[in-house]
């Protein structure tokens, strides 16, 4: 039985071929025990009619290795294209995207010469659920979902890489003093598993004064934890701060499976000209070695890698003036890496990975939600509606009820316009009339939405959603209306 680890490895579009090759080559000439099979995506399989960007019996090598080596790729543009990145971290539950972070001053220039950082950004749900609408002529809507299982993951993945990384601090960005319900989420979660690492510092930060401390003194961050749009937002704004988005690696991390890749795009500008980096794409393949039981192999690749950037051999997105004294490309950036395997950096510091450093968590321990009481309370429902003003609309809404159904307000664009709403914002076709018990508190039944909605339709109007409102535990399920 062989000892090699059996891992699907794609090639990809622009540079990725060149960067896929040379990185093969150097974890080779490591010593790397693994078996390749290579698969096609990206765009000659999205232009030959497949919307996925890979064909169907390319998920088989993915299910039988659970390991995914993937070069960047090219989407075509134009609508009715997914992307593969988030298709792939849906199908195969990777909850989890590991972004490290790191400065190599004196020998890439950056302005943050001390910088060490890890992102860990949830990686299935937020607005990257991609659940959107158009509603009416003037509004679309995109649904934030934020659930208490990949919440619990993601923050709790966090905890533990930090732990098994000896890093000594856990820092979570959120919004909550606007999003109170779905970031409040993942504030309070972030709150409760963090007392259970007193071994480790905690600190949440309000994401855009966090962004800012991050951008300018990201020496005071360790590990972040932060939901999908703010996490793909900041990884990408911190690898650039390091010197070039070029050298930056990920690893997306499931339960089961992972991908690992460079974080920069397939440059197709580039391609073919050996000029491009292969350093993320490296970086990430490292991680790969350290998720499939071959830190030995990941310590020798990265300190060789090192070493190369000490001695000054860049390729030509980070040579220049200053510490590089030799220009590249990407072949002989490849054989000046193989050509220090077994060395360590002097200056930088050098890395050793071991078996507890590992990306996966054997398991995920969530909560149960199942005795939580809830009860129905009331409904907002959703109108296309531009006929007048907002008293207009609801003077007639106020005679339409149903069984323990009356009108309580009305908003547009979140703010209150009736009764006795704002009357100088501008307001579009797109209204949320709230429906509750005119005994505030008490339980309604779906009948009488049902009711509700007949009612409704008999008087023309066009109901375009509705979003039924609950207590939890007595305590309130939605937001108010801004003025409310």
């Amino acid at each position: 039985m062989s000892d090699k680890t059996p891992i699907t490895v794609a090639y990809g579009d622009g540079i990725g071929p060149e960067i896929m090759e040379a990185t093969l080559k150097i974890i080779t000439a490591a010593g790397a025990r693994i078996e390749t099979e290579v698969i096609e995506v990206g765009e000659k399989v999205y232009l030959s009619g497949n919307t996925s960007g890979i064909a169907p019996e390319s998920w088989d090598s993915l299910r039988k290795t659970k390991v995914f080596l993937k070069a960047p790729i090219t989407t075509p543009q134009g609508s009715g294209y997914k992307s593969l990145n988030v298709t792939t971290r849906k199908m195969f539950g990777l909850y989890a995207n590991v972004r490290p972070c790191v400065s190599y001053h004196p020998f890439i220039k950056t302005k943050h010469p001390v910088m060490d950082l890890v992102i860990c950004r949830e990686n299935e749900e937020d607005l990257y659920a991609g659940i959107e609408y158009r509603q009416t002529r003037q509004v679309t809507q995109a649904l934030k979902i934020i659930s208490t299982t990949g919440t619990e993951k993601i923050i709790r993945y966090a905890f533990e890489f930090a732990r098994k990384n000896n890093r000594k601090k856990v820092t979570c960005f959120v919004k909550d003093n606007i999003m109170k319900i779905t970031d409040g989420l993942f504030h309070k979660t972030f709150n409760e598993i963090g007392e259970e690492y007193p071994d480790l510092e905690k600190e949440v930060w309000i994401v855009d004064i966090g962004a800012a401390k991050l951008a300018t003194t990201p020496e005071q961050f360790d590990v972040l934890v932060m939901e999908n749009l703010y996490g793909d937002i900041l990884s990408d704004v911190t690898a650039q701060m390091t010197g070039s988005v070029g050298l930056a690696g990920s690893a997306n991390i499931g339960d089961e499976f992972a991908m690992f890749e460079a974080i920069h795009g397939s440059a197709p500008r580039r391609a073919g000209q050996n000029k491009a980096n292969p350093s993320g794409l490296l970086l990430g393949a490292v991680m790969m070695l350290v998720h499939i039981g071959q830190p030995d192999i990941a310590t020798k690749v990265h300190n060789a890698w090192l070493k190369t950037l000490e001695d000054g051999v860049h390729t030509y997105d980070i040579s220049g003036e200053g510490e590089s004294t030799k220009a590249v490309g990407t072949k002989e950036f490849a054989d000046e890496v193989i050509s220090r395997l077994g060395q360590k950096p002097s200056v930088l510091k050098a890395v050793e990975y071991s078996s507890e450093a590992h990306h996966k968590l054997e398991s995920v321990k969530t909560k149960s939600y199942d005795n939580v009481r809830k009860d129905l309370v009331g409904v907002d429902v959703f109108l296309d509606w531009n006929n007048g003003s907002p008293d207009d609309l609801g003077n007639m809404l106020t005679k339409i009820k149903a069984e323990n159904l009356e009108l309580l307000i009305i908003s547009n664009r979140g703010v209150k316009v009736f009764p006795q709403g704002a009357s100088t914002i501008s307001k579009v076709d797109h209204w949320r009339c709230r429906y509750m018990n005119p005994d505030k508190g008490k339980v309604i039944t779906h009948g009488a939405i049902v009711e509700l909605l007949g009612k409704m339709r008999e008087h023309g109007f066009d109901f375009i959603k509705t979003e039924n409102l609950y207590n939890f535990d007595g305590e309130a399920g939605y937001s108010l209306a801004q003025g409310q």
